[in-house]
């Protein structure tokens, strides 16, 4: 019996699919491998921008196999929103250290051979992202039309800022004596590991129509998660401005008072700054995101992609008996 699905067209789309993923991974390595040759010159962003690089590659490198050989008929659906989630993913990463090395680096380098590689590693870095936000994006016209694709939804992009804000912050955390020196801003640090782990877990649930498994349904499971990661992290906001910036508990509350930020740029009251900036950030993400979730729940329903009937559970089997 024909549930009335629409199919993407998989010539096309395996066409596209090597105009895309080729550029990808020739950016990212040869940016790789021109920064990775400046040897003492590359610096600490150098060493994150290639690693930022390299992760994409890798992984770039990995959903290209896949395909090649065609292991992704074993998990259709789930492989490919995870291929757009990840898409999303790189092409955010690249541009940061596009932005990062370009303004923190590059431009601090003397005029020669060093400073060319630097800048060519930049534009590549940017090219990078700019397919990758396309690979992302062009799923939408290869995707049928009533197969909903729950990347796309508002609670989606929220979950994927959230964890790549969450991600930017464990970075600028890599720097212990930011923290171990007070037990409360270690509860801060906590509390970035306890908000991240359930969002980037219940991401995994609805990428792979999981959620099933809950023993509650699941926009009253993202209600509650989301509640309190928004809880937790309104007080992690609080003891890390109190503990970071004011001197009765510890703290530095000018610039001027770090001597490391007279010759470094990112001083390590930058980096606090940053933390700060960033908490702030991703606390009003997931105060939108509770905001979504209490609405759903509050109405009774959920309007976002991927939710588990038994019309979406028999077009997902159509779409992958089809497809594969």
């Amino acid at each position: 019996m024909s549930t009335g699905v629409t199919h993407p067209n998989l010539d096309d789309w395996n066409t596209v699919c090597c105009f895309f993923r080729l550029p990808q991974l020739f950016s990212t390595c040869v940016a790789f491998s021109l920064v990775a040759d400046m040897g003492i010159w590359r610096g600490n962003i150098g060493n994150w921008s290639m690693s930022i690089w390299c992760f994409c590659f890798a992984v770039t490198l990995i959903i290209v196999t896949v395909k090649f050989f065609d292991f992704e008929s074993h998990f259709p659906l789930f492989w490919y929103n995870l291929s757009i989630t990840y898409a999303c993913y790189a092409a955010i990463l690249c541009l940061l250290a596009s932005v990062v090395y370009s303004i923190t680096h590059v431009q601090f380098l003397p005029d020669g051979p060093l400073r060319d590689r630097a800048t060519a590693a930049t534009t590549l870095s940017c090219i990078a992202s700019a397919f990758y936000a396309m690979d992302a994006f062009v799923w939408n016209y290869y995707w049928p039309e009533d197969i909903p694709c729950y990347v796309y939804a508002l609670p989606a992009l929220l979950k994927v800022l959230e964890t790549f804000v969450a991600g930017v912050i464990f970075a600028f955390l890599s720097n212990t004596s930011l923290y171990l020196h007070q037990p409360a801003l270690e509860w801060c640090v906590a509390v970035y590991s306890i908000c991240f782990i359930p969002t980037a877990l219940a991401m995994l649930l609805k990428l792979g129509d999981w959620e099933n498994i809950l023993p509650v349904p699941f926009p009253i499971f993202q209600l509650g998660l989301t509640l309190l990661s928004v809880l937790l992290y309104i007080s992690a906001l609080v003891l890390w401005l109190l503990y970071q910036f004011y001197e009765e508990f510890g703290g530095q509350p000018q610039w001027s008072s770090d001597i490391s930020c007279i010759d470094d740029l990112i001083c390590t009251w930058i980096q606090r700054l940053a933390v700060a900036v960033l908490t702030a950030i991703n606390l009003l993400i997931y105060v939108a995101d509770l905001v979504y979730w209490a609405r759903q729940v509050s109405i009774g329903t959920e309007d976002s992609p991927g939710t588990s009937d038994p019309l979406w559970s028999q077009e997902v089997s159509s779409l992958s008996s089809v497809i594969f």
